[in-house]
């Protein structure tokens, strides 16, 4: 498991304030919206729409939220235009990283995204500076406790998975990176009633960046800034930090 995969398995852990599910919320209703704009209000034949709407759910989002979303999206409901944009650059120590964004002001939203960065010994970079380093893969983590990995593999192999591993406790299914393929997977999963604590389509980075000491604490906060805010969907990084800074940082 990656330290980018680690530091989210560590936050998933952490008790949710309302706050933070308030920012949860926000970004799942932007996705959904954006979802229905480009391919439509109907899940069965918009599978980015489908797999938003599974990801509102798995938070506990009223469906009256997810219905409203949809409609704003197909234009039912008046709402918000939003443009969804990629900032990329490098953190402390020369870490690549990408964010990914939905904002209705990104003139607004680019100058705090820059100093966010600043403010963290980072810097914004071009677009493509560091994209070249990620790949795009659906990735779905299944509790290993009692599960029966040959059971598992054949399930995930058989939906389209392309690989499984195992770390920590977690099996860690990678699958294609579109949509319905993704979904597939999950689905068939899910239907063998498979504990599935996270599913989502994610970068990968193809190399990691080992940090310690200072260095990483000022890459965890940024990630930290960076998550908080309120136009970030995504924040995708190649660092390898000791998960004990990780856990010292979150606390």
């Amino acid at each position: 498991m990656s330290g980018h995969s680690k530091w989210h398995g560590i936050k998933h852990k952490k008790a949710k304030a309302d706050a933070a599910r308030g920012r949860i919320f926000t970004r799942l209703i932007r996705e959904i919206t954006i979802a229905a704009k480009m391919g439509g209000g109907d899940p069965d034949g918009n599978p980015r729409l489908r797999t938003a709407i599974q990801a509102a759910r798995a938070a506990n989002m009223p469906a009256d939220n997810i219905e409203r979303a949809i409609k704003k999206g197909t234009g039912e409901l008046p709402g918000v235009t939003y443009e969804e944009l990629t900032y990329e650059g490098y953190g402390p120590g020369g870490v690549a990283v990408m964010v990914t964004v939905t904002t209705d002001n990104k003139n607004r939203t680019a100058a705090e995204i820059r100093k966010v960065f600043a403010k963290h010994g980072a810097n914004l970079g071009e677009s493509g500076c560091v994209g070249w380093m990620f790949e795009k893969k659906g990735v779905i983590q299944v509790d290993a406790k009692g599960v029966d990995e040959e059971r598992l593999l054949g399930v995930a192999l058989e939906a389209g998975a392309e690989d499984v591993r195992q770390e920590e406790g977690l099996f860690e299914i990678l699958t294609p990176p579109r949509e319905k393929e993704f979904e597939a997977v999950r689905a068939a999963l899910a239907k063998a009633k498979f504990p599935i604590p996270s599913a989502e389509l994610t970068m990968i980075p193809q190399s990691t960046v080992k940090l310690d000491g200072r260095p990483a604490e000022q890459m965890l906060r940024l990630m930290e800034e960076l998550e908080d805010h309120d136009d970030v969907q995504n924040v995708y990084a190649n660092f390898d930090i000791p998960e004990s800074i990780m856990v010292a940082v979150s606390g």
